[in-house]
């Protein structure tokens, strides 16, 4: 059986929505099967466990607005009188039979509950909606997380690379007479913390490709890779232009949807308060004289007093302070936009200070380094010291521009719109 909640129009919306926090490009270069970030999210629309469970509640709000459309079943009534007593009425020659049919008038009530299942369908949906953005927005999270291990197993791998050069360029030296063995030991001892480093980042990154899997269902994931590109840099919208898309947000969404529940319970709680109406209409046999008499009835309560304030006054003050919990909604999502947008700056800022200052300096320092320990004007110390620093900002590097796109998803689960424009070249 497919899944309802797969079914929804707009939810597709959500990979376009997106696609634009990671910029997918080929690998070529590396083996296994890979995984874009489209393809990601579409699969966790169609095959997450909780969207999976969640949709059938919406197909069973469904039936409850086809229950409360169904109007009352009319009463059937067989009736005997005068018959089985004493005197002339021992038997039942002088019983008189009716039969009846009885009908309730809900003098609108049913419609009022109609209304009502539907604003709680309306609920589940914009509910839904929220799930939806959710579970995209957090396999987003887990893809980006998969392509900081990537990118933090490429750190490593050069690392090791640039470990094992340094262990060679040392053995020279000492094989030359230029250094102490000390220093080739001491060379060897960060070559093999450096391989330990880079074991443990290889075992971050399968489990954070597990944790991606598991989003739509898989415990044994079908791709070893992530496709994309973490260095592209999104050029992102004013704060004065997110604001203005609140009302998309779909939390706030549903604080609105809920609002309109809240008055279909109100006036469903008004139409309570008028009684039903029970009309009936039938035929009635005199056995004593053998005839026959069409009979007519209706029953109404005498509304002496409201047997539905409390009901009336609960829906009201629910509805107030859906009301209030609809305004605090709008300060803490406006307050929260603000914040992310803040630490998005901040982030994209750290990304581009790293890559266009501070990493282009320590390499031409490196370079400087490695010749002059090669000819013995700087000590190993030093060279060593310079290669941890660029080690440290290609690391910097990393985590600045991992903390630039979440930041981006978190805009754009609030906002439920894209919230970047063209990326800048890297």
């Amino acid at each position: 059986m497919q899944n309802p909640l797969a079914r929804c129009t707009g939810a597709y919306l959500l990979v376009c929505l997106f696609c634009t926090t990671v910029h997918a490009e080929p690998e070529p270069g590396n083996a296994g099967p890979v995984i874009h970030l489209n393809e990601a999210i579409a699969s966790t629309l169609a095959r997450n466990p909780a969207l999976v469970g969640y949709g059938y509640q919406l197909e069973a709000q469904g039936a409850r607005v086809q229950q409360a459309a169904l109007p009352p079943n009319p009463e059937l009534e067989l009736t005997v009188e005068n018959a089985l007593g004493s005197g002339k009425f021992a038997g039942i020659d002088s019983a008189e039979t009716t039969l009846s049919i009885a009908w309730i008038l809900e003098r609108g009530a049913r419609q009022r509950r109609v209304d009502t299942a539907r604003a709680g369908s309306a609920l589940l949906a914009a509910e839904a909606d929220v799930m939806r953005v959710d579970a995209a927005a957090e396999t987003a999270r887990r893809f980006v997380a998969c392509l900081a291990g990537q990118a933090r197993m490429a750190n490593a791998d050069e690392a090791v690379q640039l470990a094992r050069e340094t262990v060679e360029a040392i053995r020279q030296r000492v094989t030359a007479g230029r250094s102490a063995h000390a220093e080739l030991a001491r060379a060897q001892a960060e070559q093999a913390r450096t391989e330990l480093r880079r074991e443990d980042i290889e075992h971050e990154l399968l489990s954070a490709i597990h944790r991606l899997a598991a989003q739509w269902g898989e415990t044994e994931p079908a791709f070893t890779r992530v496709s994309g590109d973490l260095l592209l840099l999104p050029r992102t919208t004013s704060f004065d232009s997110l604001a203005t898309r609140i009302e998309q947000n779909p939390d706030f969404a549903r604080f609105l949807s809920k609002q309109r529940l809240d008055d279909a319970l109100l006036r469903l709680a008004e139409a309570e308060r008028k009684p039903d109406w029970r009309v009936s209409a039938g035929v009635r046999r005199l056995a004593a004289t053998d005839d026959q008499a069409l009979v007519a009835g209706i029953s109404m309560p005498l509304t002496l007093r409201n047997q539905n304030q409390g009901g009336i006054a609960a829906a009201r003050a629910q509805a107030a302070g859906t009301e209030a919990d609809t305004a605090a909604a709008r300060v803490s999502i406006r307050t929260s936009l603000f914040v992310m947008h803040q630490e998005l700056e901040h982030a994209l800022h750290r990304t581009r200070t790293l890559r266009d200052d501070v990493i282009p300096h320590i390499e031409l320092a490196l370079a400087e380094m490695q010749r002059g320990y090669e000819h013995g004007r700087y000590s190993y110390f030093e060279w060593r010291s310079v290669q941890t620093e660029l080690l440290e900002a290609r690391s910097d590097l990393v985590e600045a521009i991992i903390d630039a796109h979440l930041r981006i998803i978190e805009l754009e689960r609030l906002t439920g719109q894209s919230v970047t424009q063209q990326p800048t070249s890297r």
